[in-house]
This record gives structure tokens, C-alpha cells and sequence, in this order.
């Protein structure tokens, strides 16, 4: 019983840690390539969209990074893959 206690809640302060450290990268993000937290909420949220549709993926660990240089932005995203979706690349 107490192995779950510390489970239960190890795992809600490791997911507010998580919360707040994506708020903090999603802030650094802006102010490196000018775009706004809202915009890379919604960028992530649809790439997740598209992406589930072929594979299984840990939304958690994901990231999602623009870099602005001189001459260019560039769009930087490392997404786990758990597992391919069959269903997805079977002929129906």
C-alpha cells in the first residue's frame, strides 16, 4: 500500500516538474525564434494528430523546437515511437 501512496504521488510531482519545464522550453522557444507559446502548443497538438494516426507515440517525452538563424527557422521535433499502427499500412 505505501509502494502505491509513493507511486501516485512521485508520479504527480514528476508530471508537474514535466508541466513546468515544457512551460519553460515553450517560453525559451518564443523568445528565440518569435513565435508565440500558443502557437507551439498548437503546432505539437496537431502534429500529434497527425502522426497518431500511423504510429503510437509518448506524448510526454516529446519535443518540438523552432531555431531561428539568419537566414532561416527551423522546425526540430524528436518523437518517441512506442509502436507502428498495422491498420495504418494495411490496404483496405
Amino acid at each position: 500500500m505505501l509502494e502505491f501512496i509513493q507511486k501516485f504521488f512521485g508520479k504527480e510531482a514528476a508530471c508537474s516538474k514535466n508541466i513546468a519545464k515544457e512551460r519553460l522550453r515553450l517560453v525559451l522557444v518564443h523568445d528565440r525564434a518569435n513565435v508565440s507559446p500558443q502557437f507551439m502548443e498548437v503546432l505539437k497538438d496537431d502534429m500529434i494528430k497527425v502522426i497518431s494516426n500511423y504510429m503510437e507515440i509518448n506524448e510526454q517525452e516529446m519535443e518540438v523546437n523552432l531555431t531561428n538563424t539568419n537566414s532561416s527557422v527551423t522546425l526540430v521535433a524528436n518523437i518517441p515511437v512506442n509502436r507502428m499502427k498495422r491498420s495504418a499500412f494495411q490496404q483496405e
